[in-house]
């Protein structure tokens, strides 16, 4: 089954946490703070596996999460980094926050992108020593790691895409002028997945040519199976329109070329400006006075006429000329640059906000990084309990507690940790 859009839930590892460990040794007096450092957890990196087609495995898996950063230790031993967890996609996929709609990653090179960083680990207690504070008994819980919900879109990358209506020989024009195999019937929607071919075109030369489901009138709205292929169409730097100039569907060639291509710029404005190049196929169904007026209808718009009958590769070698010469004059294929992150308000701090609720007179802050600093701190340490008043100082948990109404001699509650409000 081919897919390509899937919704995945990523988390890096947390940060370790730093040690408060002092050092003991017989003979050695006063062996001072030596707590390690915690390790880094690991980032969620994504990498692109040319064994890969499709999304179909994030229909199955949808949440990864990273290791978590090893704790410091005694002795100054650093706790062990997390490795980074890699996650294989498809080359062309693109990346978004889910939430946002914000472009990450464009994974369309070989280099591999880190999508959720890891937490940095935590200091240890060792970090903390002066001369005036000897013995510091805290340290620094590690940082958390990045979690967001991600948005996989997957675009093929072509050099030409074939658009058109259903049936009319896109799928038979790549099978002979490349090895791909699509599915070939005489019947509408016999092509349900973008197939791409390879077209050789001599020593050094070819390009990728992607067989596009047939689109129907009403496609850029949901219609019809080929809607939700209009986003491969967009990386294609130049489109061969294939149009049934015989008419054997019932339809109006003319028409025919009308709908595709409003359709076309109905889904993306940009892609009425793409260069085109008009195969007729089905010649043979019809007569010469017939090709010859399309012909008359097309070039007076513009666009360069080939009329061909693909089964027996009649007329092919002169469309496939004309697109090796339009490519090499065009731009490489398109790849989107990553948005960057909107810049945060200058009031801003990095923490997540305290959240304080009063319940009979008892003052609570809550915050998920301020549960994991005070398991570091130890309260029966004077100079503990100075770094404790920084920290909530400094991170605006006092000025929330205010914001609340707390007055003074209030109850305030820290994750069990109770004390009294003093100004």
């Amino acid at each position: 089954m081919f897919i390509d859009s899937a919704k995945i839930k990523i988390k890096a590892g947390d940060g370790g946490d730093g040690a408060v460990a002092f050092h003991r040794e017989k003979y050695v007096a006063a062996g001072g703070p030596d707590g390690g450092d915690g390790g880094r957890g690991g980032s969620v990196v994504f990498q692109v596996d040319e064994n890969l087609s499709t999304l179909a495995d994030f229909r199955y898996k949808r949440k990864y999460t990273a290791q978590r950063g090893e704790n410091g230790r005694g002795g100054r031993c650093a706790g062990k980094s997390a490795p980074d967890l890699l996650v294989k996609v498809p080359r062309g996929t693109l990346v978004k926050d889910a939430a946002t709609g914000r472009l990450l990653a464009d994974m369309s090179g070989d280099s591999p992108q880190v999508i959720a960083a890891g937490g940095r680990g935590g200091w240890g207690n060792t970090h903390f020593a002066t001369p005036t504070r000897q013995a510091p008994r805290f340290a620094k819980p590690g940082t958390p790691g990045q979690e967001l919900e991600v948005l996989l879109e997957l675009k093929l990358l072509a050099d030409v895409g074939l658009v058109g209506f259903p049936n009319v020989g896109k799928s038979t024009l790549v099978s002979v002028v490349s090895e791909a195999k699509p599915n070939i019937a005489n019947y509408h929607f016999t092509t349900l997945t973008p197939v791409l071919g390879v077209v050789r075109m001599g020593e050094g030369r070819s390009f990728v040519m992607a067989d596009i489901p047939g689109l129907i009138e009403g496609a850029w709205e949901g219609q019809g199976l080929g809607h939700q292929f209009l986003r491969h169409v967009e990386r294609c730097r130049l489109l061969v329109h294939v149009v049934d100039v015989s008419g054997s569907e019932g339809r109006d060639p003319k028409e025919d070329f009308r709908i595709i291509n409003e359709e076309l710029e109905k889904f993306n404005p940009e892609l009425a400006q793409r260069p085109m190049l008009v195969a007729g196929n089905k010649c043979d169904l019809t007569d010469d006075e017939a090709v010859e007026a399309f012909r008359a209808y097309i070039e007076e718009l513009g666009y360069a006429f080939f009329p061909i009958m693909a089964p027996i590769r009649h007329g092919v070698d002169e469309l496939l000329n004309a697109v090796s010469e339009r490519l090499s004059k065009l731009p490489p294929i398109l790849r989107f640059e990553p948005e960057p992150e909107p810049l945060a308000p200058e009031s801003a701090g990095r923490r997540e906000p305290v959240q304080v609720t009063e319940e009979n007179g008892v003052y609570f802050a809550k915050a998920p990084w301020l549960e994991k600093a005070l398991s570091t701190i130890d309260l029966a340490d004077s100079e503990s309990l100075q770094y404790m008043q920084r920290l909530l100082i400094q991170s605006g948990v006092i000025d929330a507690l205010r914001e609340a109404g707390v007055q003074e001699g209030d109850t305030v509650d820290l994750y069990g940790v109770e004390f009294d409000f003093v100004e």
